[in-house]
């Protein structure tokens, strides 16, 4: 038994012990796994209590930095509520005598709108091109921003943006126009401000309320009225699309200044429209093939009249809030003439032979701006060579030294004696370069003898000349010299225009005016131009003897070429090396200037044959204006004038007794008896004359030099 136990209990043990040993290898690799398993815990504990741990750390600093960024970009933005209120500067709207409108000044606003009030398509044009996803962000796009930063990485520049509306209005209400991180910051913080405090419709409203779309015009109901003459409430697809191109680029796309550009934009916007399912493609393509009917836009020299208008606006009314319209004496028809008349020439001759610029005024006899073109193109040039050019004028001054000899006692029949004069280092020449010897000062006018003119000024005096000068409202300073008698100091064309009408109108002082009445937008009148009883500043006779000799000028002297079917007087004028080119004139309605040249005083003789003289493009570019403007009216003769007693004067006179400048045996000065029955039989016509007033003060010398025609 006990063998049998003993000889079981190996086994037995055996089997326990292979038992126990796989329990106590279970038991060892038990111990030795939890060490292997507590590692792997703690290591990912750590790991996890690290990451949270500065997750947390960067997030109170972030949070203290965006904190600290959110001051530093809001500490300085403007007050929402006060913004938002619509102010502006007032409107200045002129118009020309016929109540066409030929300027606006200002922002222009007009009524305001609510998106209820407008039609669908308008809504719908600016969204489609836009911010389509306008009623779905929340002010900033993420999407839109994404889009436009493919596409530009694509294009290699920017050619998209990704601002909203909403943005948009931010920026133009409540930021400067700079480019920076602050700035596009401050634009996305605005944005959302807005968002918070405002409905989408309030916010589309005020961005079409206020958004700048060209032609001085602020808001949607401002661009329709200006466009198209209606409110922005009925305005059609097409005027829609055009509107909301603009936004854009308003200046660019404007139908003021390429309405074909703007046209093109406006079917970019019609596609967009279709792509958003705002309007089928038929309706699309519809709208596509016709174009919107615009108003009448002003013409370029337009522009400069109406600039000069705008410059004197403040000394009628002072310094006011109120919106005003401005009347004035412009006429449309003689404006039309006048543009098309210089942009002809300019086409046709005037580039060819080398002149690059032009000008021309008309006004009435009594000073009233009539037309007014202050260069060929305003777009590239805004300098207005009318009123604020000053060249010399050539031969046209020669009319001041005749009127200071008639003055002085001297006849037209009265001789002077056209040959060679030596003054120092200078020896004047005519424009042919031949003399001619003994002339009377009616043919030495209408011929415009340079050697004559200065022998004339010389025996009257250059204080006398001068004095004439400054009484017919020349104020820019005049050479003390006798090269003064060609013309050689600087006058602006609207003062010399201004002193025609004064010889003209019989003798009588005018003041150049275009405003005739200033009203408020309510309708009161401010200002309204009332005619001043005016002082006579040349004798009737002496007024009407220059005439008689200015009208030779244009029947058979070197302005021949500026004569139509209705009398005129006039005077060229060419300065040294044909820089210049005038030629001024008058008829019994309208006294007119035209000037050819260049800024920088190039010649125009780049046609060595044909040279731009006074009689030449600028007589003709002034008989045509002048035959336009006459149209239709009746044939007069000039003021204080009867041409055919005048012929008859003329014809009968017999000259006797010394030239001035020398003696002739042929000729001389008429009697005592004749020159007084002469001088009677002109007064028989219209009456005499008043005194003229006292000379004016001396002005400053102007430099001197030889000048032709």
């Amino acid at each position: 038994m006990a063998q049998k136990s003993a000889g079981k209990s190996p086994a037995k043990s055996g089997k326990t012990a292979k038992r126990g040993s796989g329990s106590g290898s279970k038991s060892k690799a038990s111990k030795a796994a939890k060490p292997a398993k507590g590692k792997r815990g703690g290591w990912f504990g750590r790991s996890l209590w690290f990451v949270t741990r500065w997750s947390l750390v960067l997030a109170v600093w972030g949070g203290v930095a965006g904190g600290a960024a959110l001051l530093y970009f809001a500490h300085d933005l403007p007050d929402i509520r006060d913004q938002m209120v619509l102010e502006r500067r007032k409107s200045v709207t002129i118009l020309a005598a016929d109540g066409s409108e030929i300027g606006r000044y200002g922002d222009l606003h007009t009524t305001r709108v609510t998106v209820e009030s407008l039609p669908k398509n308008l809504i719908n044009a600016v969204i489609a091109i836009e911010d389509r996803r306008f009623y779905w962000h929340p002010g900033i796009d993420p999407i839109g921003l994404v889009r436009a930063a493919v596409t530009n990485y694509r294009a290699g520049r920017v050619v998209q943006g990704g601002s909203t509306l909403t943005q948009q209005l931010a920026k133009n209400l409540f930021l400067e126009p700079e480019r920076s991180m602050k700035r596009k910051a401050q634009e996305a913080l605005l944005a959302l401000w807005l968002e918070i405090s405002y409905t989408k419709d309030e916010i589309l409203a005020a961005y079409l309320n206020r958004v700048y779309l060209g032609a001085g015009t602020y808001g949607v109901d401002a661009a329709a009225r200006t466009y198209f003459g209606k409110p922005a409430r009925a305005v059609d697809l097409r005027e829609s699309a055009l509107i909301a191109g603009l936004l854009k680029a308003p200046s660019r796309y404007a139908p003021t200044n390429n309405a074909k550009l703007g046209w093109q934009r406006a079917r970019v916007v019609l596609a967009a429209m279709a792509d958003a399912g705002f309007i089928s493609e038929a309706e699309r393509e519809a709208a596509a093939n016709g174009r919107p009917r615009t108003r009448p836009l002003p013409g370029s020299g337009e522009k400069y009249f109406a600039d000069w208008v705008m410059e004197q606006v403040g000394g009628y009314v002072g310094k006011t809030d109120r919106d005003l319209i401005v009347h004035t004496s412009l006429d449309p028809k003689i404006q039309r003439a006048a543009e098309n008349g210089i942009a002809e020439a300019m086409s046709k001759e005037g580039r060819k032979r080398g002149a690059r610029q032009a000008a021309a005024l008309v006004m009435s006899p009594d000073g009233a701006i009539r037309a007014m073109i202050g260069g060929v193109d305003y777009a590239q040039s805004q300098f207005n060579r009318v009123t604020q050019g000053q060249r010399q004028p050539g031969s046209a001054f020669k009319p001041f030294v005749y009127l200071a000899a008639v003055e002085a006692g001297y006849s037209p029949f009265d001789r002077i004696n056209d040959a060679p004069l030596t003054l120092g280092d200078w020896s004047p020449e005519n424009y042919s370069n031949r003399f001619h010897g003994v002339v009377s000062l009616r043919e030495a006018l209408a011929h415009s003898y340079n050697v004559s003119a200065i022998r004339l000024l010389d025996a009257v005096g250059l204080d006398r000349v001068k004095g004439v000068a400054r009484r017919l409202g020349i104020t820019s300073p005049l050479g003390h010299n006798l090269s003064l008698a060609l013309g050689t100091s600087e006058v602006s064309m609207l003062e010399l225009t201004a002193a025609y009408a004064s010889i003209a109108n019989g003798g009588m002082a005018i003041w150049p005016h275009a405003i005739t009445e200033i009203r408020a937008k309510g309708g009161k009148v401010i200002y309204r131009h009332q005619p001043a009883s005016s002082s006579r500043v040349i004798k009737q006779d002496d007024a009407r003897n220059l005439t008689a000799m200015m009208r030779d000028v244009v029947s058979e002297g070197t302005g021949k070429k500026a004569a139509f079917d209705h009398p005129a007087a006039g005077k060229t004028g060419t300065t040294q090396s044909f820089r210049d080119a005038w030629f001024l004139g008058f008829t019994a309605d309208y006294v007119g200037a035209v000037w050819f040249g260049n800024d920088d005083n190039t010649p125009m003789n780049r046609i060595k044959k044909e040279p731009i003289t006074g009689g030449s493009l600028p007589a003709e570019t002034w008989g045509e204006i002048m035959k336009a403007a006459h149209r239709g009216k009746p044939v007069r003769d000039l003021p204080s004038l009867d041409g055919r007693v005048w012929d008859r004067i003329a014809a009968s006179q017999v000259s006797s007794g010394p030239a001035i400048g020398g003696s002739d045996p042929a000729g001389g000065a008429i009697s005592n008896d004749d020159k007084s029955a002469f001088e009677q039989l002109l007064g028989s016509l219209t009456g005499s004359g008043q005194e003229a007033p006292s000379q004016m003060p001396e002005a400053a010398d102007a430099p001197s030099g030889p000048r032709w025609d």
